[in-house]
């Protein structure tokens, strides 16, 4: 894997995520497929290793302080520089209890995963980051992470009132935006993405996108260049609002 601009994609043994890590693989880079499942991981390697992409498995779970840490130094271990980093595992745990039912054990288990697993994810690579001078991280928001969408009766986010899922992906916005304000010296930029309407487990594959489609937005900004955007919000047709 030496000699390549470096990836690491995480949750990337299904869906959306491994749509992402095939995307930049084809794109000449090495990519680390993290995952919390093992077997998992190592299967979707083998997949894209038949295809002839240049990947290997990384064991995360982004919700362990202690794997976020012993995956970091793995990495580190192996190259100098990460230049990709898309962090894009997420969770839905209810999608039956309205707002006022909401359990907080339910709550604060996917905020560890969906708005705390970026944090912890992107302190613990930054160092691996900072070693070059164009880094790129891309967090896999939602449109649901969008205030204007969500109220916007024309818009089919409108239609969702997931307490948990919903208020991390707001969150998570608002932290894209810190960490692109202090990164943005060192040439790191850093942007949120909604996939759409995209066909995976979260949904039980009833939406209207495929991975591969609902993947194009986050590889788009994972390749951007030195004038590329950071600390924006984007989706299959650009901008989108806060």
């Amino acid at each position: 894997m030496t000699g390549k601009r470096q990836a690491l994609v995480t949750g990337a043994n299904k869906g959306i995520g491994l749509a992402i890590a095939r995307g930049l693989a084809q794109a000449d880079l090495s990519v680390w497929i993290g995952a919390r499942d093992r077997a998992r991981g190592e299967e979707a390697v083998g997949q894209l290793r038949a295809e002839g992409l240049d990947v290997r498995f990384l064991e995360i779970d982004v919700a362990d302080e202690n794997s976020v840490r012993r995956a970091a130094e793995t990495v580190a271990s192996e190259i100098g520089v990460l230049h990709v980093l898309v962090n894009n595992a997420g969770i839905i745990l209810d999608r039956t209890r309205p707002p006022s039912e909401a359990r907080m054990e339910d709550i604060k288990a996917t905020f560890e995963v969906n708005l705390y697993g970026p944090i912890r994810v992107t302190q613990a690579f930054l160092p691996l980051m900072k070693g070059g001078k164009d880094g790129r991280i891309v967090n896999m928001g939602s449109g649901v992470g969008s205030l204007a969408l969500i109220v916007d009766p024309t818009s089919i986010y409108s239609s969702v009132n997931f307490l948990d899922y919903t208020t991390s992906k707001v969150a998570l916005n608002a932290v894209t935006v810190a960490f692109a304000k202090e990164l943005e010296p060192l040439g790191i930029k850093v942007n949120v993405v909604e996939p759409g309407n995209v066909r995976t487990d979260l949904n039980d594959n009833l939406g209207a996108l495929s991975p591969d489609e609902g993947a194009a937005t986050a590889i788009r900004m994972a390749l951007i260049d030195k004038d590329g955007p950071t600390g924006g919000f984007f989706g299959s047709h650009g901008r989108q609002p806060w």
